[in-house]
């Protein structure tokens, strides 16, 4: 009797055990810029719940630390660039992180700062621009487009204000870390800020800037993991999560035509 009491008791206790195995939750780590990135991500979050995944969004006010966290294993991802710039920092760093999934574009814009024109701007005036290789090269991109200067190689993603070739109002280019530049509006004629910056310091990209780059923009805002992760179950989750529909009326519906669904 002892025997089969003791069996029935393992037997309830197996049966137990396997009920509450039968949905592992799964936590992933995400790095993110707080506008909109990690706006953008806390949609997922109950979508992932249903999958037994818990997502964690950690907000990052710079470009450096959500990439190096990924790196050394902090992270298991990151949601705040796009290709030109991990393409650099990987060659600069030795860092071996992927994209996985395009999101979104923020398209870059000109603000007027003691200017409020791009022909109002006086000879010798100042212009703040990101001072990271692929953003500074996109800011001076956009100027160029504007006939403001000239390019030695337009087809130079990572130019710098020593790649000039014509600068007719000699103007002064003030490189700033880009999480900054929004606060140097007062003390320059103009700046070139990304959207999630604008959008931070209170900015309508859309209604503020003096030009803003086309919606076909390359720079599109990437989902970034360590090699070898791309295929992670979570991950793939959250791509699947980030691509649909809910998070794409999300985007038009909030940032009117500031953040561009890529996908």
């Amino acid at each position: 009797m002892k025997k089969i009491f003791a069996l029935s008791l393992a037997l309830i206790l197996a049966l137990s055990l396997a009920a509450c195995g039968g949905k592992k939750s799964t936590t992933l780590k995400v790095a993110a810029s707080p506008t909109p990135h990690a706006e953008i991500l806390n949609q997922c979050v109950d979508i992932l719940k249903e999958q037994g995944i818990e997502l964690v969004v950690t907000e990052y006010s710079d470009y450096v630390v959500p990439n190096t966290a990924v790196e050394d294993g902090d992270e298991d991802a990151n949601y705040f660039q796009h290709v030109p710039y991990l393409d650099d920092f990987n060659a600069e760093r030795g860092t071996h992180l992927v994209s996985v999934a395009g999101v979104h574009v923020e398209p870059m814009g000109l603000y007027a700062g003691k200017s409020d024109s791009l022909d109002a701007i006086p000879d010798g005036g100042k212009v703040a621009v990101p001072n990271d290789a692929t953003n500074e090269g996109r800011a001076l991109l956009l100027l160029e487009a504007q006939g403001v200067i000239k390019l030695k190689d337009s087809s130079n993603l990572a130019s710098t204000p020593k790649d000039i070739a014509e600068n007719p109002k000699n103007l002064e280019f003030v490189e700033l870390e880009a999480a900054q530049v929004p606060a140097a509006l007062d003390e320059v004629d103009i700046a070139a800020i990304n959207s999630n910056y604008a959008l931070g310091a209170g900015l309508n990209p859309v209604e503020d800037a003096l030009v803003i780059e086309a919606a076909d923009s390359p720079y599109v805002n990437i989902l970034v993991v360590k090699e070898g992760n791309e295929n992670s179950e979570a991950v793939q989750a959250l791509v699947k999560a980030l691509h649909s529909d809910a998070v794409k009326d999300y985007i038009n519906s909030t940032f009117d035509g500031a953040v561009v669904p890529a996908f």
